[in-house]
């Protein structure tokens, strides 16, 4: 019975091979109903229906021939149909459903013809079980190989996938600018996958921060585009325009529910938010809408079309498409975070820096600062200038450990407290004691979780009329000194170069001291205070930036350069790119008090020397030409100079200064500074200091090693200040 039915069947097929086509033609058409997601693939219809032709041939040849079904082979056109659908993103069930739908027409048609060309039961139904066997034998087999190719263009597209993710990740976020992070994302996006790519990102969100609300039509700013085409003709914005989307458009539903969208278009219906207006049509047909979401914020809306690869988007490159994004909207949030972290440090750095040069005599100061140019952003670097009594002057470098608004906080703290020591006239080593004090304290105040609160600091103190600089470093680089003069330096003046400076430890350690070194400054020198982001380099050792750093401010010296120059001269040698640390750079060329401003008596510890002192300061303000302030300054000298004798120790000095101020000194042996009381009705003193409060402008103790001065300043009459100002102060 079975080789009776073998040969029906045989015969069968024989006659029905005319009609094959027709068959086809019968299965594509049941195929296409029972899976409607198949019309979606239009343009792998014709390829169906030859396919499906093939296999009906295929499979009447083997009934024909009597040939065994498991050793057939699946035809080309199946092969390369399974090819398109891997291509086209068709999951494989429905591939094996499409194979299920058309073997099971196949045979319900040959069991058709079975019971319509025979009468004989029995054979009927040995050719009916001949038949499925061989259906189901020639199903398994060819299916086998069909899997095998639709699995080889899939494992090219899983691996194509794996290296365009592989490929943002290494391309993408490579700095900490927005701008170009968009960039990244569009040229990873023409790669081989779309052919227009563009970024936009909310307007609000790049100018002040403010992020998207659900009721809003925001403003987008197109940030990066790219296209397969120059110049990207078929984008409808320009680089940088802003525009905003319709409510109810795609693009505007994307933004507002943060759902990505993959949408068809056809060429006649192309969007205006899609297409260039009067240009001509680029054969849009697929488009890829996806939120550019991070932390809990929409951040902009990023697009990729196709026009000239024919294959439109599927489901698997919106997913591959939602990944990209996804790690693209990170890195755009972190560089947004990081430009406006570091916006605001700056800000805040430069809001505590000196904003004009501090009026005073005793040098010429020009001062710079720079943020570094790195990932580790600002900096705690800062100088000051700061006028003292007598006609000296203060100035510091200063540089806390750390970046970003700690950093910067911190040094506004340091700066005022300096400011703070420095008007009680402290010496550079005692100043930078308590400085130290005042560091220790903030690390006990504030829990860091980024490590202890340290800064270095260089504090000096120049004197115009004696032109000696006092130094004391906690853990900062020595300064770097230059003179004009052609003479060999005397003993007790700073050699050029890098004078050796004793380094004490930085600000935060306790315990350990400081030390004070004086230095005579030529008139005309040059001083410049830096932070050691100035001799730092990738390409030069340290030795080589200190020589450097030493020739530059020498040939300015030379070349009598003013500070403003100096400064720029030094950041153009020594920084030929953007630094790689914050640079604090503060150059100052000092003056000398014309020594005929200068009035100095010793006086005996005898209060009959007070009535001499009084007639020595008339005589020095009558040849001063202030006459004006005799009164008050006799008052005052007096006041001074009976404290001294009668509280102090031997010797005592009075000296009087002229420079932009009035200045009355009274030094003592004594460290015993006095204090203003109220003095009750019948006290016989108490007096003096209420006097000097009120007739001087400022007054104060000024500590030294070996005694104290009491010092007493006095505005000078306009006319006076005005003859003074257009003189020349120095001589």
């Amino acid at each position: 019975m079975e080789k009776d039915a073998s040969a029906f069947l045989g015969h069968l097929a024989h006659e029905m091979r005319p009609r094959s086509d027709q068959w086809a033609g019968l299965l594509v058409e049941r195929m296409r109903a029972e899976l409607p997601e198949l019309a979606r693939h239009a343009d792998l219809a014709e390829d169906a229906l030859r396919e499906t032709a093939d296999h009906v041939g295929a499979f009447l040849d083997a009934l024909e021939h009597g040939r065994d079904a498991a050793e057939a082979q699946a035809p080309p056109a199946a092969l390369e149909l399974a090819r398109g659908f891997a291509a086209a993103g068709v999951p494989l069930s429905t591939l094996l459903r499409t194979y299920r739908l058309g073997h099971a027409g196949l045979l319900q048609l040959l069991q058709e013809q079975v019971t319509r060309v025979t009468d004989d039961q029995p054979l009927a139904n040995a050719a009916t079980l001949l038949l499925i066997e061989t259906g189901f034998a020639y199903v398994d087999r060819s299916s086998e190989q069909v899997v095998a190719a639709y699995q080889e263009v899939r494992d090219r597209r899983v691996q194509r996938r794996l290296m365009i993710t592989n490929e943002a990740s290494r391309r993408i976020g490579t700095t900490l600018d927005t701008v170009r992070t968009a960039e990244e994302l569009a040229e990873v996006g023409t790669d081989g996958f779309a052919d227009l790519a563009t970024v936009d990102l909310l307007d609000s969100l790049l100018r002040d921060g403010e992020q998207l609300r659900p009721a809003d039509a925001p403003m987008l700013r197109r940030v990066a585009q790219r296209s397969v085409l120059d110049g990207c003709p078929d984008s409808p914005f320009a680089t940088d325009e802003r525009h905003v989307h319709a409510p109810g458009s795609v693009p505007a539903e994307v933004l507002a529910t943060g759902r990505p969208v993959l949408l068809p278009v056809g060429p006649a219906d192309a969007p205006s938010w899609l297409v260039p207006p009067d240009a001509p049509r680029f054969g849009f047909h697929s488009v890829l809408l996806l939120p550019l979401y991070a932390r809990g914020a929409t951040l902009g809306l990023a697009q990729f079309v196709r026009h000239r690869t024919p294959a439109p988007f599927d489901d698997d490159d919106l997913l591959l498409a939602q990944d990209i994004a996804a790690r693209a909207a990170l890195h755009i949030d972190n560089a947004r975070r990081y430009t406006h972290e570091r916006t605001t440090a700056l800000m805040l750095q430069r809001s505590l820096l000196p904003r004009r040069p501090v009026e005073q005599s005793a040098v010429e100061t020009a001062a710079r600062y720079l943020p570094s140019g790195s990932r580790a952003g600002v900096g705690g670097d800062w100088y000051d200038v700061i006028p003292l009594s007598g006609g000296r002057c203060a100035i510091v470098v200063g540089d806390v450990v750390g970046r970003g608004l700690n950093a910067a906080a911190t040094m506004g703290r340091l700066r005022t407290a300096v400011r703070a020591f420095a008007d009680i006239d402290l010496m550079p080593d005692e100043l930078l004691t308590h400085l130290d004090d005042v560091v220790i304290r903030l690390q006990r105040e504030e829990s860091r979780e980024d490590g202890e609160i340290s800064a270095t600091c260089l504090y000096a103190v120049y004197d115009p009329a004696t032109r000696l600089c006092s130094l004391a470093s906690a853990g900062h680089v020595p300064p770097a000194v230059a003179t004009s003069a052609a003479e060999a330096p005397r003993a007790g003046t700073a050699p050029a170069g890098l004078p050796a400076l004793p380094i004490g430890p930085p600000l935060g350690l306790g315990g350990l001291p400081f030390e004070t070194v004086q230095w005579e400054l030529p008139e005309n020198s040059l001083l410049a205070l830096y932070t050691d982001g100035l001799v730092q380099s990738r390409t030069r050792d340290l030795d080589a930036s200190l020589t450097l750093l030493e020739d530059t401010l020498a040939s300015a010296a030379r070349s009598s350069a003013p500070p403003d120059e100096v400064c720029e001269r030094l950041l153009a040698a020594m920084l030929p790119e953007s630094p790689s640390d914050d640079v604090a750079l503060l150059v100052a060329r000092t003056r000398a008090l014309d020594p005929g401003h200068v009035a100095t008596l010793d006086l005996p510890s005898d209060p009959a020397a007070v009535s001499g002192a009084r007639r020595f300061a008339a005589d020095t303000l009558g040849s001063w030409g202030l006459d004006d302030l005799s009164f008050t300054t006799e008052l005052i000298v007096s006041e001074l100079v009976t404290n001294a004798i009668r509280y102090g120790k031997p010797p005592v000095h009075l000296r009087l200064v002229l420079d932009a101020a009035l200045t009355c000194e009274v030094f003592d042996a004594n460290s015993t500074a006095p204090h203003m009381r109220r003095a009750r009705t019948f006290d016989e003193g108490g007096r003096g200091l209420l006097l000097v409060a009120r007739f001087a402008a400022r007054w104060g103790t000024r500590h030294g090693r070996e005694g104290k001065t009491i010092w007493a300043e006095q505005a000078l009459p306009r006319e006076a200040a005005v003859s003074e100002a257009d003189a020349p102060p120095h001589l």
